[in-house]
């Protein structure tokens, strides 16, 4: 599964740490993460997403990261199936609020967003590197 894993996160930023088993084992032992894995019939993972659902004094939240389909497999419904998956996991976890980012240049992922009902926010994005 891990080799899976790995191959869709290049498809999704090639800069990225290679994902190995033992990763793996940290996101399945964290009770507040969740990572979603589409596959075909024959087993083989074309999609996947991550759920991280936290508390904060404003209320419960869940952030969905990692959004990527494999190329021969987009266009079949298997992003909104994923993000609809997720959104269900986050409401019956109590979640207040769903949030996300995507590049700018992902303009296919923007509109599967809207479609199942997420609005862009008017905040900005700041990040920090160790």
């Amino acid at each position: 599964m891990a080799t899976a894993v790995d191959r869709l996160l290049r498809q999704l930023a090639a800069a990225l740490p290679s994902f190995d088993e033992e990763r793996l084992g940290r996101i399945a032992a964290a009770p507040d993460t969740h990572l979603l894995l589409a596959e075909t019939a024959d087993s083989r993972i074309v999609g996947m997403l991550s759920v991280a659902l936290y508390d904060v004094p404003s209320g419960r939240r869940a952030w969905i990261e990692d959004v990527v389909v494999d190329a021969d497999a987009r266009g079949a419904g298997i992003g909104e199936r994923l993000v609809r998956e997720a959104l269900t996991l986050a409401h019956r976890e109590g979640a207040a609020k769903v949030l996300l980012t995507s590049n700018a240049a992902r303009q296919a992922a923007h509109r599967l967003y809207e479609r199942v009902g997420f609005v862009r926010y008017d905040t900005d994005l700041f990040r920090y590197e160790f």
